[in-house]
């Protein structure tokens, strides 16, 4: 009866202690708890306390060195890392293209010569005229000359500006190896310059070219006939649309005798002078397409032990290029001193008389071209180019080269991006002071893949 007594007054406390905590708000957990257990409570609260110190004095240290990658066994294939010499905020450009060209010609006058550049695009001036031997039917020519590889940095300056350079070259140059095994061809320069700022140095496309007009074409160039190509050394300030530039002077000169007899293959070029050729030149750039008007001034000098003269001469172009939606027309209008300017230089700068005086040669030339997209993937262009010089009246019946002209139309599928395949057909002719003419049929095949 006393046991039953005690244990029932050890409920009623435990009970009571119970209720007083749950209206103060306390745990009974909390009142409930053991000496014992209150001491593990203190030994983790002080484990914690020791690993929040330790946390904070790792974060403090120097973070240790990641141990070295295993050295690979033999020896090491490069004993130096490869490190480009450019200035630091330096980036490298790789473009390019290879691109494999067939030309089936028919001329009507005889053939090209065998390994004349004329067989590779085509070269108004190299179109057979009044040759006795007779048309031997068409040639297939075919070759990888017009691939190319272009070199590219650019450096960005601590003020913001720009320093960029560019190195160019295709395999117009020196043959190393002939058809029979091996068509091997040495590397041709075409550009080489640096730029900075509003200023160019070094080698491209002149000043006077409006590169943006020139249409596509499976030819080297396309309108040949009628447009600038030329590639030189110069120094070129450009401002906006505005630029003007002093380029690497040159004079082609066509001899003249007493006899009237002027043979187109002896023409010599004279690298007399010092004054550089000054071109000017302004775009004028929109939504709908541009408009350029260029302008150049050269003197043209041949001195010898016997010869000493010179004369200064000038040229115009207007070019431009409209947009109508997808299509476009590109054309240019030349007049004036052309010379080497123009249609791979067709016409010499000058003619030497016989007396030893320098007399400038002037021309009109100019093409247009259309071009269709008839999908995202085909597209046509149609052009047609033309050259003309008044040559002296001393040249009159002459083998002089007159004028030439020539029809393109071609198709272009690309499969793949980068990748164009095309046919295209081209009817040309050429004329002599003499009268005498040939024409030229080719149709070309050609592969280009860019990157």
């Amino acid at each position: 009866m006393h046991t039953h007594t005690g244990n029932g007054s050890a409920l009623r406390k435990i009970i009571a202690v119970t209720l007083t905590a749950a209206v103060l708000g306390m745990p009974a957990a909390a009142l409930a708890q053991t000496a014992k257990e209150q001491e593990l409570e203190a030994r983790v609260a002080e484990l914690e306390k020791l690993v929040r110190q330790m946390s904070a004095e790792k974060a403090a240290a120097p973070a240790a060195p990641a141990a070295a990658p295993a050295k690979p066994a033999g020896a090491p294939i490069q004993t130096a890392s490869l490190t480009p010499n450019a200035a630091p905020g330096t980036t490298f450009l790789v473009t390019g293209f290879v691109k494999m060209d067939a030309n089936f010609t028919n001329t009507s006058d005889g053939e090209l010569l065998d390994g004349s550049i004329g067989r590779d695009f085509y070269v108004p001036s190299q179109i057979p005229i009044g040759n006795t031997t007779p048309d031997e039917g068409t040639d297939l020519n075919a070759h990888i000359k017009q691939s190319r590889f272009n070199f590219g940095t650019d450096t960005i300056l601590e003020g913001g500006g720009k320093v960029s350079t560019r190195f160019e070259i295709d395999f117009y140059g020196r043959a190393d190896g002939d058809q029979r095994i091996s068509n091997g061809y040495g590397p041709t320069v075409r550009h080489a310059y640096v730029t900075w700022g509003n200023w160019l140095v070094g080698q491209t496309w002149s000043n006077f070219m409006d590169v943006a007009t020139l249409p596509e074409a499976a030819d080297f160039i396309g309108p040949t006939d009628g447009t600038t190509f030329v590639r030189q050394p110069q120094v070129r300030y450009t401002n906006g649309g505005f630029s003007l530039s002093a380029e690497n002077r040159e004079t082609t000169i066509q001899p003249y005798d007493a006899a009237g007899v002027v043979v187109p293959t002896a023409r010599f070029s004279s690298d007399d002078g010092y004054v550089p050729d000054l071109t000017a030149r302004y775009a004028w750039k929109a939504s709908w397409g541009h408009i350029a008007l260029a302008g150049m001034l050269r003197e043209l000098t041949h001195e010898t032990a016997t010869i000493d003269d010179s004369t200064w001469a000038g040229a115009l172009s207007l070019s431009g290029k409209v947009n109508f939606g997808k299509d476009d027309i590109r054309w240019m209008l030349l007049t004036g001193n052309l010379g080497r300017y123009v249609g791979l230089n067709f016409a010499p700068d000058a003619v030497l008389s016989a007396g030893g005086n320098i007399d400038s040669v002037d021309g009109t030339a100019g093409f247009i071209a259309y071009r269709h997209m008839w999908t995202s993937k085909l597209r046509s262009t149609l052009s047609y180019a033309m050259q003309e010089y008044d040559n002296e009246s001393i040249l009159s019946n002459s083998a002089a080269n007159k004028s030439s002209n020539s029809w393109t139309v071609n198709l272009f599928y690309s499969p793949l991006p980068k990748l164009d395949l095309g046919a295209e057909y081209r009817m040309a002719t050429a004329e002599r002071e003499n009268g005498a003419e040939g024409d030229l049929d080719r149709f070309q095949l050609t592969t280009k893949y860019s990157f």
